[in-house]
C-alpha cells in the first residue's frame, strides 16, 4: 500500500512538472491528446459555457464569458500547487518519513505530512514540523526549491499573457473606425473607397497579415488568449478575423481592379490561423455553415459599392468567386464562433453602424465617418 502511494506521488509529480513546462514555458504547440491543462479546459469551459448559454445575450453574458480566461489560469495553478504538495505528500507517506513535532502527542499521520509538504512547498518554514531523517530532508529541499521555481515561472507567465492579448486587442480597436462596430467587409472597402485610400489599401491588408501571424503565433503558445474576450462585446479577435477574411475575399473575387497579391497573402495567414485554432480546443467546422451572402444582401453588396464608385464588371462571376473563396474559411469560424459563443460580423451590415467612439455614456451619437464625405473629413475634425 504504501509503496504504490510513492509510486503514485512520483507519478503525480512528473505529470504536474510536464504539464506546467509545456503550457508555460515550451513556445510551440503540444499535440499529445492527453494533458492535465487540456482535460481542466475541457471541462470547465464546458460548464462555463452551459451556465452563459442561460444568461441572454448581451453585456451581463459577455462580462460573465470575459471571466474566465484569467479565472481560469488562477484555477489551473491551483490545481498544479496542489499537485504538486499532494505528490511529495504521498512520497513522504509512503516512506514514513520521521519528522520532529514541537506537540509531540499521536502518530504521525497523512494529515501532518500533508502540512509538511504546504509549507515546504510555499517556503513558510515554520519549523513546528520538520523531517528528522536524511531523506526527508532532500525531499524538503527539493520540494522547497521546485516550489520557489514554480512560482518564479507563474509570476513570470502572466506578464507575457497580458501583452500578448493587450496587442491582439491594440490592432483591433483600429477596426472601429475603419470597418465599424461590429467590423464588416462592406463598410471597410466602402468607407476606404469613399474617402479615396482604397489604393492604398495594400498597407491595411500587409498590417492584418502580420497581425494574423502574431495571433497565430501566441494562441497556438497560449491557447487560454482564446477564451480572452475584448473590451466592447461587439468586437473580439474572431469578428477581426473575420472581417479581414471577408475583405480579403471580396478584392480577390474581382470586386475593384486593385492589386489583389497583398490580399491573397492576407487570406492564406488568416485562414491558416482559423484552421490551427480550430484544430487545437476541437472545434468542428460547421457543415454547411449559415449563408452569410444571400442573394438579397448580395444586391445590397453592389448597391453599397456602386454608391462608394465601385462597379463589378461580372456580378455573377464575382458571386460565384466570392462563394468559392468563403466555403474555405467559413465553416472554421463557424465552428470557433459556437464553441467560444463568439457573433461572427456579417459581410453587409444590417443597418447604419454606429462605431465605438461615437457613443458614449454621456453624449450623444455625433456624426461619424461613415457619415462624411472625404472632403469634409478634416474640418469635422
Amino acid at each position: 500500500m504504501h509503496f504504490l502511494s510513492g509510486v503514485t506521488g512520483l507519478i503525480l509529480i512528473g505529470v504536474v512538472l510536464v504539464d506546467a513546462f509545456e503550457a508555460m514555458v515550451l513556445p510551440r504547440r503540444v499535440t499529445r491528446p492527453y494533458r492535465l491543462a487540456r482535460a481542466f479546459y475541457r471541462v470547465a469551459w464546458g460548464f462555463w459555457r452551459g451556465v452563459a448559454c442561460r444568461l441572454p445575450r448581451g453585456k451581463r453574458r459577455e462580462n460573465f464569458l470575459s471571466v474566465f480566461g484569467p479565472f481560469s489560469l488562477i484555477v489551473l495553478f491551483v490545481l498544479w500547487a496542489c499537485g504538486l504538495i499532494i505528490g511529495f505528500t504521498l512520497i513522504h507517506w509512503s516512506l514514513g518519513t520521521p519528522v520532529y513535532r514541537t506537540v509531540q502527542s499521536d502518530p504521525v499521520t497523512i494529515v501532518d505530512y500533508l502540512y509538511l509538504s504546504g509549507v515546504t512547498f510555499f517556503t513558510l518554514g515554520y519549523g513546528d514540523v520538520a523531517p528528522t531523517a536524511p531523506l526527508g530532508r532532500l525531499l524538503t529541499v527539493i520540494e522547497a526549491g521546485m516550489g520557489f521555481g514554480f512560482l518564479g515561472v507563474v509570476v513570470g507567465y502572466l506578464p507575457g499573457l497580458s501583452q500578448s492579448s493587450s496587442q491582439r486587442e491594440l490592432t483591433i480597436s483600429l477596426l472601429d473606425a475603419r470597418a465599424g462596430s461590429p467590423p464588416t467587409a462592406a463598410e471597410g472597402i466602402t468607407r476606404a473607397a469613399k474617402l479615396g485610400y482604397l489604393s492604398t489599401n495594400a498597407a491595411f491588408f500587409s498590417e492584418w497579415e502580420h497581425w494574423a501571424a502574431q495571433v497565430l503565433e501566441s494562441h497556438l503558445s497560449y491557447p487560454v488568449l482564446m477564451y480572452y474576450r475584448s473590451q466592447h462585446e461587439n468586437q473580439s479577435w474572431l469578428a477581426a478575423l473575420t472581417s479581414v477574411l471577408d475583405s480579403s475575399a471580396l478584392i480577390l473575387s474581382g470586386v475593384t481592379k486593385l492589386d489583389s497579391y497583398q490580399a491573397q497573402l492576407t487570406f492564406a495567414m488568416a485562414r491558416h490561423v482559423l484552421v490551427d485554432l480550430s484544430l487545437i480546443i476541437k472545434a468542428q467546422p460547421l457543415e454547411p455553415p449559415p449563408d452569410r451572402l444571400p442573394p438579397e444582401e448580395f444586391a445590397r453588396l453592389r448597391t453599397m459599392l456602386h454608391e462608394a464608385g465601385l462597379e463589378m464588371a461580372d456580378p455573377e462571376r464575382v458571386e460565384q468567386r466570392l462563394t468559392e473563396l468563403r466555403a474555405m474559411y467559413e465553416p472554421f469560424a463557424g465552428g470557433l464562433a459556437k464553441r467560444l459563443l463568439f457573433e461572427i460580423p456579417p459581410i453587409v451590415p444590417k443597418a447604419k453602424p454606429v462605431d465605438n467612439w461615437q457613443t458614449s455614456a454621456w453624449t450623444r451619437r455625433t456624426p461619424g465617418i461613415g457619415d462624411l464625405p472625404g472632403s469634409q473629413i478634416e474640418e469635422h475634425f
